[in-house]
């Protein structure tokens, strides 16, 4: 899983060691021009330099962390074992115990050796694919693949390898071509997809599949040679992507490989990620507002922000295709098998100046469209509320993807500020309870966090944060005014961690709400400061080097317990399609360990029916037929997943597909499911949604989801359980220890 982590702003206080260390740094790295390999080299020290001194607890660079090093970077480079022979990885191994040498002495032989080779298999493999799939499948033959890489051993010979990959595309084209007589088998019978209603289809899409409907049957060999094709253009757009990679790219990959030997959560991130990070962390960027993708050698706009100044502007269209790119009266260039971050590049710039790009319609005409560039919001990123009506009382449903803040602008809209509002804005409309729904949420800046459990409690002790060396620091809500003191949920999720556990394990503790959602959150109890490589040098004649994110602290709940590996165990556990699954940091390699310190001086809420809301919730789980199928389902889904050897016979596959399809029709009720509510917007977005359709659409979508979703209504269920008479607020001690906020989550 790949959750979003967030980052702290570039002047912020580093921790006193490094700050210190970073002095004595421009000493010994004075830079001057120098070629990619001192480059790598250097990359190498600060990263090993800072995260030995800056780690919360640092590993030793001996033989063990080599060989972490060694299987996390060779399985990174070929995870499913389709490019390197055996012979490569019997040459990769004599390194699998000096590469801590290697990284001590700056030495690349290792990286030289794995990227050479990678370059030479790279090119090899992309002949395989292409003969392969210059000839028809022949489905008739009885053999077998199996998908758990993990366990298959590499490719002794390149026949052999070039087998692996027959395989594998085999099995690709014959789950197409079984899903495409069975549509002509349906269309045969007057049997037909319903989905052209669908708010997932555009218009286009729709008028597209309801001609294919309508065509002629088609042969066996015409529906083969389609699946061949349609391989043929996925692994060519595939190998497009990989030769816009160059050597810095791989290089990055070796970087985290090291970075990660410490913890999950330290990583390289190269220029370009950084500010893709910063992006997703503030929500904002100065561009035009258009979503691109690489299709081949072309680069296509897929989507227009809401609100952006492509979408104001009303010339530039989602298909268009760009051709040219000029900066105000420049010349255009040409960027036609460009890298797409490259494109990107040139399209995106400083506020109020002019882009402007030379398009292809659909209808095939040329046009040059003019954008003065300005700050774009991705709105999918903030916070976003709801009021539903349940029994005769209202209730509300806030959802926060992430814990956003723009550090580099205090006065700018952050998570904390937004839920406020939020909350502000359901109190107007006479809510008499709030979900607060942070499933999915990776989590986010620190700050916010502690900002938005205040708004439930008076004032009181929010979270614990430990340095190494250092006595604990406990974060307080300082503001004694509670913007909610009504009933309150909170949904988590297995993806719900870091800053979102911090939020569900205050009001846990304070048993000021109910946690409801998957067994345990994620586990993400560490702290992350992000370190720009250039601030430890000279000068920054050798280009960005980017940053590195690296743990420097971890946090503990104010009962005293962390929530590394264990995560928050939900009030109510509700069954999903990963209860019988682990997942979470206790599955990444080198995962920090759970521990405990000493509590904070809190006292909890009285909620007088606190326990009986909890056994009432437990017992209508119990005898709801829906949570019963879902929990079939997800034991269903753990054991389907240690299945991994497939038929390439047709007759024998689509037996195998047809069984599992008449199981999985079982469980379409789960995604069938409605609750009967229904969710409005407040005044203030149906106002924007008169004038934004594409805006309208996205709501309509959400809504229409939390009408499907069981999890919503049972956290419903939960709120009118809790009747707020019944709630009684606790005197919290009157005097405040200032916590000082340091890093992010």
């Amino acid at each position: 899983m790949n959750a979003i982590w967030s980052f702290m702003k570039r002047n912020y206080k580093i921790i006193g060691v490094v700050a210190v260390l970073s002095i004595a740094l421009l000493s010994f790295f004075p830079l001057k021009e120098k070629s990619d390999p001192e480059k790598d080299k250097m990359l190498i020290e600060l990263l090993t330099f800072i995260v030995e001194k800056g780690h919360f607890d640092p590993k030793d660079i001996d033989d063990n962390f080599s060989k972490s090093v060694y299987k996390q970077y060779v399985l990174g480079l070929d995870p499913s074992k389709r490019i390197f022979l055996q012979s490569d990885i019997d040459e990769f191994a004599k390194y699998e115990t000096q590469l801590d040498d290697q990284i001590k002495s700056k030495d690349l032989s290792f990286f030289n050796l794995t990227y050479e080779r990678l370059m030479e298999r790279t090119k090899e493999s992309e002949a395989f694919y292409k003969d392969i799939l210059d000839k028809p499948f022949d489905y008739k033959i009885d053999e077998e693949i199996n998908t758990d890489y993990e366990k298959v051993p590499y490719a002794s010979t390149k026949a052999e390898l070039k087998d692996r990959w027959r395989k594998q595309i085999k099995l690709s084209t014959l789950s197409s071509l079984n899903d495409k007589l069975k549509y002509e088998e349906d269309k045969k019978n007057g049997v037909f997809n319903k989905d052209n209603d669908s708010l997932s289809l555009s218009e286009k899409k729709k008028a597209e599949k309801a001609k294919k409907d309508k065509e002629g049957p088609k042969s066996y060999e015409e529906l083969e040679k389609e699946t061949r094709e349609s391989s043929l253009k996925s692994l060519n757009e595939l190998y497009s992507f990989m030769k816009d990679l160059n050597r810095d790219d791989y290089f990055a990959i070796y970087l985290n490989a090291i970075a990660e030997g410490f913890d999950p959560h330290t990583n390289y991130m190269a220029p370009d990620d950084k500010e893709k990070f910063d992006v997703s962390m503030s929500g904002k960027f100065f561009g035009i507002g258009a979503r691109l993708q690489k299709k081949n050698d072309f680069t296509e706009i897929t989507e227009l922000i809401s609100g952006g100044p492509a979408w104001r502007g009303k010339e530039l269209e989602a298909g268009d295709v760009v051709m040219k790119v000029a900066q105000g009266d420049a010349e255009p260039v040409d960027i036609v098998g460009m890298r797409l971050d490259d494109v990107v590049k040139k399209i995106k710039g400083p506020k109020d100046t002019e882009v402007r790009l030379t398009v292809k319609k659909s209808d095939g005409t040329i046009k040059v469209i003019s954008i003065i560039r300005d700050e774009v919001e991705i709105e999918e990123t903030y916070a976003k509320s709801s009021v539903v009506e349940k029994d005769g009382k209202k209730y509300g449903v806030i959802y926060l993807p992430k814990f956003y803040i723009n550090f580099e602008n205090k006065d700018d809209r952050d998570a904390a500020k937004d839920v406020a509002l939020e909350v502000e804005r359901l109190k107007q409309e006479g809510v008499q309870g709030i979900v607060m729904d942070v499933r999915d949420n990776g989590g986010g800046s620190l700050k916010t966090v502690v900002d938005i459990a205040g708004l439930f409690i008076k004032e009181g002790p929010i979270v614990q944060v430990k340095t190494t060396g250092k006595n604990k620091e406990v974060l307080w809500d300082k503001d004694s005014r509670i913007q909610w003191d009504g009933p309150l949920v909170v949904m988590i999720n297995n993806f719900s961690a870091s800053a979102s556990e911090i939020l569900a394990a205050a009001i846990q503790d304070y048993k000021r709400g109910v946690i409801i959602g998957s067994k345990h959150s994620y586990g993400k109890g560490t702290v992350q400061n992000v370190y720009g490589l250039n601030d430890f040098i000279r000068n920054s004649s050798v280009g960005n080097l980017g940053a590195l994110k690296t743990t420097t602290q971890k946090f503990y709940r104010i009962d005293g317990g962390s929530t590394q590996l264990k995560g928050v165990s939900s009030d109510v556990n509700m069954p999903d399609r990963f209860s019988h699954i682990e997942i979470g940091e206790r599955d990444l390699e080198n995962a920090m360990p759970w521990d405990k310190i000493d509590p904070a001086k809190y006292e909890p809420w009285k909620i007088e029916n606190y326990d009986a809301v909890i056994a009432n919730s437990k017992k209508r789980l119990q005898q709801n037929a829906q949570f019963q199928l879902i929990d079939e389902n997800a034991k269903w889904i753990s054991k389907r997943r240690d299945e991994n050897v497939y038929s390439l016979q047709l007759d024998k596959f689509k037996q195998e597909q047809e069984n599992l399809d008449a199981e999985a029709k079982k469980y379409k009720p789960i995604s069938d499911y409605k609750n009967k509510l229904v969710f409005k917007s407040l005044p203030n977005e149906m106002a924007l949604m008169e004038k934004d359709s594409l805006f309208k659409e996205k709501r309509v979508r959400w809504h229409e989801s939390l009408s499907k979703d069981v999890y919503v209504e049972e956290a419903l269920n939960v709120l009118s359980d809790m009747q707020s008479k019944n709630v009684v607020k606790s005197k919290l001690p009157s005097k405040t220890k200032k916590g000082k906020l340091v890093g992010s989550l």
